[in-house]
């Protein structure tokens, strides 16, 4: 038996266009989520989500699980990957069942999500996520949980979510290739979701923008279900790119001078803080002010909050967000960003960082590592659900072996 297995342990992993992250959490005794491994590394081969080269990917997915395991003691065979891309999609669905026997059971909700999503999609698609919204019982509609309730007909609305068949393929295989299981694909926003969102957020209506390297994903909550989720391909690397190209600066050290001197404000950075920057080929460094370096990366700024902004109006949810906007992903820390976004999108804003975590949290108090601690979410809830369902199931084979008995099978 391995140590995972002995220790309740559930691992995530978020393959992105900058950095592969891998973190290992321990589900302790009262249902918590305690972090006790992480592993971080710079991403090859990926771009906007996408698989550029296996091999690449593949070391750099190595790498990040050897310091896992290092830093947990632990040995991981299996691991909930995150995805992400442009070739994403989402759409709402309805499904319409009869109550078997006059009262909810879970047969009946399992029946009715299964008829859900069961639209008809192409071959070269793969479902990710069916997601109920809300059930209707007869007259009676916007119920949460409807098991145990008495009707006739039964209607539930949900939220699927899919994406390429090869584009999911190519990053499993990557995964595979280091030996190791992937126990489930998570839509990225998901999982981002599941950690930087209180459920009061999720209630009264909340929109969450991920910023990554390549991507930015759009989720949107509305009475504390998903009713809206999109990926734009442009995000940071677009502005590492503005910074390269205008200061004719190598893109590491483009990435470097946005990481540590960046500023999304011009209003907010000083014109008398000099900033060092490396010139390619070989010639001498030049110095720029930090208020020279936000006139180029303000812009970007705004037409990514812009961009953002455009796809929440076509959702149709736009009016209500009620708890307002929370940016997160490595983009999101960057100075001036809140001020910009609240400017752009006219409604408070707060910054996400993981929450509802144990362990070693200063290694992932970031919103750089939302998606990969809400792969530990996410995983922990369905490993929760399955051993809840596995008990109902125990019990109702015993029943009916008890019937049987009674000769009433």
């Amino acid at each position: 038996m391995t140590k995972s297995v002995e220790r309740n342990l559930v691992i995530g992993l978020d393959v992105g266009t900058s950095k592969v992250v891998a973190t290992v959490g321990e589900i302790t005794d009262d249902n918590k989520l305690s972090i006790v491994g992480v592993g971080r590394q710079v991403s090859h081969g990926m771009d906007k989500g996408g698989v550029n080269d296996l091999n690449l990917v593949s070391e750099s997915i190595r790498r990040a699980i050897d310091e896992a395991e290092l830093m947990a003691d632990c040995r991981i065979s299996s691991v909930y990957l995150g995805i992400s891309g442009k070739h994403i999609q989402c759409q709402n669905e309805t499904g319409v069942v009869a109550i078997n026997n006059t009262e909810v059971t879970d047969e009946d909700i399992d029946n009715v999500i299964h008829i859900a999503r069961s639209v008809p999609i192409s071959a070269e698609r793969k479902m990710l996520h069916a997601l109920p919204q809300e059930y209707s019982i007869d007259m009676q509609e916007g119920i949460k949980n409807p098991l145990g309730m008495s009707g006739v007909r039964m209607e539930a609305k949900a939220h699927i979510i899919t994406c390429s068949n090869d584009m999911a393929k190519n990053i499993e295989k990557c995964v595979e290739r280091c030996g190791l299981q992937v126990d489930q694909l998570i839509f990225n926003a998901l999982a981002s979701c599941y950690s930087v969102l209180t459920e009061d957020e999720k209630e009264l209506g909340v929109a969450v923008l991920d910023i990554g390297g390549g991507t930015m994903d759009i989720t949107i909550y509305i009475n504390g279900a998903l009713r809206h989720s999109a990926v734009i391909p442009v995000a940071g690397n677009q502005v590492t790119g503005d910074i390269a190209k205008i200061f004719r600066t190598p893109i590491s050290h483009a990435e470097a001078i946005k990481v540590q001197h960046a500023c999304a404000s011009s209003q907010m950075a000083s014109n008398e803080e000099q900033i060092e920057v490396p010139s390619v080929g070989g010639r001498p460094s030049r110095i720029m002010s930090r208020h020279t370096l936000s006139e180029v990366v303000e812009p970007r700024f705004r037409e990514l909050f812009e961009l953002a902004l455009e796809e929440i109006r076509r959702s149709g949810f736009e009016d209500q967000i009620a708890a307002g906007l929370v940016i997160t992903g490595g983009s999101s820390k960057m100075t001036g960003a809140l001020e910009v976004a609240e400017d752009i999108f006219q409604m408070p804003v707060r910054i996400g960082s993981p929450i509802g975590i144990t362990g070693l949290t200063d290694y992932v108090s970031d919103p750089s590592f939302a998606t990969a601690v809400g792969l530990l979410q996410y995983g922990r809830t369905m490993q929760s659900i399955n051993a809840t369902k596995a008990k109902a199931d125990e019990g109702n084979w015993w029943n009916r072996v008890t019937k049987w008995f009674q000769g009433e099978f």
